[in-house]
């Protein structure tokens, strides 16, 4: 991996990222509440269920 593959990643996320709140921001309003209501333990779950899920499908895209 370089450095190019790692900053073209980040811009991709970004992008990913600002689909909700630019094309509905009531809906990402209402889910940033959601997120704010769980408890630590539950976002945290959720959160290593993401990068768990993040880094399967990163092994399984470049064969590896």
């Amino acid at each position: 991996m370089n450095w190019s593959d790692l900053l073209g990643a980040f811009a991709l996320y970004l992008v990913l990222e600002g689909i909700l709140p630019f094309a509905n921001p009531q809906a990402m309003k209402r889910v940033m509440l959601s997120f704010a209501a769980l408890g630590d333990r539950q976002l945290r779950i959720w959160g290593l269920v993401s990068m768990v899920v993040g880094a399967v499908l990163l092994a399984l895209v470049r064969g590896q």
